[in-house]
C-alpha cells in the first residue's frame, strides 16, 4: 500500500470517527407517562440511527405510572447505545418512577443540589379494605424486586434501591453518591461529557468505550404531535381542560342550540379524558369535583343561604388536591390554579347557569301564550263577544253570556279567540 492510500484511509476513518462524535440529549421534565416513553424510545432509535456516542437523559420528575416506568426501563436495559441518565438541574429531583429510570441507565449522575428517592408505588384510585391492602403489597414486593434486579445490572446499590421502594428514602446527590446509586456529581453538561470519556459501559454483554470529550451535543427534536400531548399530559392543563368541557356541556344543555360552547366543551372533554389516563389520576379526587358541581347546582334551585355553595367550594377543592395523590406522587394541580377554578366555576353555576334557569321558568310575556292571565274587559256581548286586552281587540268566547263591561280573566288561546272567565269582584 502506497504513503498517499494509507494518508486517504486515514482521513477516511478520522472523519467517520468525526461524524459519530456526538450525543443526543433528551430533557425530560414532568410525569412519566405514556408521552414520555414515546419520547425515550424515539429517541433511543434516533440515537441508534445517527450512531450517537450516548443517549443522555436530564431528568427531572417528580413519579408518574409504574406500568410505563416498566416499559421505559426495559427499553434503557436492551438499549443499542449507552443511556446516561443526568438528574439536572440544581433542585431537579429523580423521584419515584425517576429512581428507577435511573437505576436502569448505563450511567447515573446528578447536579449539584439534586435528590432521588421516594420509590413506593402509590395505587390508582384505590379504595380501603383488606383485599387493597393485600393487592398495595404484591405492587409493592414486585417493585422492590424490580428495583433490585436494575441495582443488580448496573452495578448499583441494591440495599438503597429496596428501601427506595419500601420505605420511600431519599438521597441528595453526595449521599447518593457515597451510597453508590450513582456514578457521578457534574454541575455542568460539557463537564459530564468529559468524565464519561474513557468510561466503558456493557451493551447486549459486550463492552463499549465512551468517547465524549469534546463531542457535540444534539438536542432530540420533538415532533409536533409529541410536543401537544407533553402539553396536554401537564396535570395543570389536563384540570382546565376537564373544568372548560364541564363548563361547556352545561351551556350547551341550557341553551340549546348555541352549538360553539357544546363543540368546545366537548372537545375539551375528550381531550381531559385522555390526559387523565396518562396521569396517575385518583378517583376519590374526581369525585369530589363532580359532587362539588352538583352542589353548586342545587343551590340554584334550594333555597340554602349559601351553605351549598360553601359545601361545593370545599368539595372542589378538596377534590382537586387530592385529583393525582401528590403527597406520594409529586404530580398535582397547583394550589394557585385551584382557588380561582373554583370561585370561576361556583360563579358560573349560581349566576350564569342560575340565570339561564329563571329565563327558561319566567312566565312568558310576549306573542299569544303572553295573553293568559291578563284581565281584560268585554267590549261587546253576544251573539258575538269581543274583549279589550292591553289595548286590543279580540274575539273572545266564554261558557256563560258576560254583560259589557265585565272583567275577564284569559285562561287560553284557540287560534285568534280567546277563552275567558269572568272576574270575581270584590267588595
Amino acid at each position: 500500500m502506497t504513503r498517499l492510500s494509507v494518508t486517504l484511509l486515514a482521513v477516511c476513518l478520522f472523519a467517520s470517527g468525526a461524524r459519530a462524535r456526538h450525543v443526543e440529549w433528551l430533557v425530560v421534565d414532568g410525569a412519566i407517562g405514556p408521552v414520555a416513553q414515546k419520547i425515550i424510545i424515539e429517541s433511543l432509535k434516533r440515537a441508534e440511527t445517527e450512531q450517537a456516542e450516548a443517549l443522555v437523559i436530564e431528568l427531572d420528575t417528580p413519579g408518574g405510572l409504574l406500568s410505563t416506568t416498566r416499559n421505559i426501563c426495559k427499553s434503557l436495559l436492551s438499549a443499542p447505545v449507552p443511556v446516561v441518565v443526568y438528574v439536572s438541574p440544581s433542585g431537579a429531583r429523580a423521584g419515584s418512577a425517576g429512581v428507577f429510570i435511573t437505576l436502569a441507565a448505563h450511567v447515573a449522575a446528578m447536579a449539584p443540589g439534586t435528590n432521588i428517592g421516594a420509590a413506593h408505588p402509590v395505587g390508582i384510585g384505590g379504595f380501603g379494605g383488606d383485599s387493597s391492602k393485600v393487592m398495595s403489597d404484591k405492587v409493592t414486593n414486585d417493585a422492590a424486586a424490580f428495583a433490585r434486579t436494575l441495582a443488580e445490572r448496573n452495578h448499583k446499590n441494591v440495599e438503597w434501591a429496596e428501601r427506595a421502594v419500601r420505605e420511600s428514602v431519599s438521597a441528595t446527590e453526595f449521599e447518593a453518591l457515597e451510597l453508590g446509586v450513582i456514578d457521578l456529581i457534574v454541575g455542568s453538561r460539557d463537564s459530564l461529557l468529559t468524565l464519561l470519556d474513557g468510561r466503558i459501559v456493557t451493551l447486549d454483554h459486550t463492552s463499549d468505550t465512551l468517547h465524549t470529550a469534546g463531542a457535540d451535543i444534539r438536542e432530540t427534536p420533538l415532533s409536533l404531535r409529541l410536543r401537544i400531548l407533553s402539553v396536554i399530559a401537564d396535570p395543570n392543563i389536563a384540570y382546565i381542560l376537564l373544568l372548560v368541557g364541564i363548563y361547556g356541556i352545561f351551556f350547551e344543555l341550557y341553551n340549546p342550540g348555541a352549538i360553539l360552547p357544546g363543540v368546545v366543551g366537548a372537545l375539551s372533554l375528550i381531550l381531559a379524558f385522555f390526559s387523565l389516563q396518562l396521569l396517575p389520576l385518583s378517583w376519590a379526587g374526581l369525585l369530589l369535583i363532580l359532587l362539588g358541581i352538583i352542589l353548586f347546582l342545587l343551590e340554584i334551585k334550594i333555597t340554602s343561604y349559601g351553605l351549598l355553595s360553601i359545601g361545593g367550594g370545599v368539595a372542589m377543592i378538596l377534590g382537586s388536591l387530592m385529583l393525582f395523590e401528590p403527597v406520594k406522587t409529586g404530580i398535582h394541580v397547583g394550589l394557585e390554579l385551584i382557588i380561582p377554578a373554583t370561585i370561576i366555576t361556583g360563579l358560573f353555576f349560581v349566576f350564569v347557569v342560575g340565570m339561564g334557569l329563571r329565563a327558561q321558568l319566567r312566565k312568558v310575556t310576549t306573542g299569544k301564550e303572553g295573553l293568559v292571565g291578563e284581565i281584560g274587559t268585554v267590549a261587546s256581548g253576544p251573539p258575538r263577544m269581543k274583549v279589550q286586552v292591553h289595548g286590543e281587540w279580540w274575539d273572545a268566547k266564554c261558557d256563560s253570556p258576560l254583560p259589557v263591561g265585565t272583567h275577564v280573566r284569559v285562561v287560553a288561546v284557540d287560534g285568534m279567540k280567546l277563552k275567558v272567565e269572568p272576574v270575581a269582584e270584590t267588595g
